[in-house]
């Protein structure tokens, strides 16, 4: 019973942290509008980075075979490019973005990224839940590596929010009810141990090929709509900076697991 409440307790910290991006409300519209372009550039280098550096380098430990993990996450590439055309099923797929401005609607690209972050704090949880039921201290490091890496991802996931059309505070709201898909995960793995340990061979690379897709097919292009040299610098920035927020972090993780 202890074990449980440790761990609803460490996911709730989790989706807490998806409230550091409530600095969003305190900004001007001005302001946002400079700034959510290189959150954007942000999301987009974390996405990549969590998808090559954290998500299937893991699954490929835990399944041992590179080419079964690789085909799985072509299937997750596949399987939110057909979500996404589901989304898109009553849009005009040639005028998202005039439609956005003239009738206040919501992008696919950032419903898209909302479903993603859903099913990686999905997976969090069945990671959070796992180790404490393996350790009590493995479950408090792996939630701290968790913390670590949730900060930059939530920033970034605001960005992409607010870029596909939400006001600040349907971001803040919307991200923070995503994050709370992990308690979820936590709850499956707290049930059926065995199946949800089993199950992240399958949906880490999924998650994976999520990120890749969101990142490669509806973020990437939004970057490319302000071409200048101001842009072409900070945006360059911004997404090295995600990627080296994911190696960090990951540096972070393993050493926290060791000790």
């Amino acid at each position: 019973m202890i074990t449980v409440l440790m761990t609803i307790v460490a996911c709730l910290a989790v989706s807490v942290c998806s409230l550091s991006s409530a600095f969003a409300l305190w900004l001007t519209p001005k302001q946002l509008n400079r700034i959510v372009p290189y959150l954007v550039a942000l999301a987009v280098g974390v996405l990549l980075g969590d998808a090559f550096i954290h998500l299937i380098p893991d699954a490929v430990n835990r399944h041992g075979s590179v080419s079964t993990i690789c085909f799985t996450v072509l299937i997750g590439v596949f399987g939110f490019f057909v979500l996404e055309k589901l989304v898109r099923w009553h849009h005009d797929h040639l005028n998202d973005i005039k439609q956005s401005q003239l009738e206040n609607t919501i992008l696919p690209l950032a419903r898209m990224n909302l479903i993603g972050d859903a099913v990686h704090n999905f997976v969090d949880g069945i990671l959070i839940a796992g180790s404490f039921l393996a350790d009590p201290l493995v479950g408090m490091t792996t939630t701290l590596a968790i913390i670590a890496h949730e900060v930059p991802q939530e920033l970034g996931d605001v960005g992409a929010l607010l870029r596909g059309g939400y006001t600040p505070k349907q971001a803040v709201l919307y991200n923070f009810y995503c994050s709370l898909s992990v308690i979820p995960g936590a709850l499956f793995t707290i049930l059926l141990s065995q199946i949800a340990e089993s199950s992240l061979t399958v949906l880490l690379p999924i998650a994976a090929g999520g990120f890749i897709y969101i990142a490669a097919s509806d973020l990437i292009p939004v970057l490319h709509e302000r071409a200048n040299i101001r842009h072409l610098s900070g945006q360059s920035a911004s997404f090295a900076l995600g990627i080296f927020f994911m190696q960090g972090i990951v540096l972070l993780e393993q050493t926290l697991l060791n000790t």
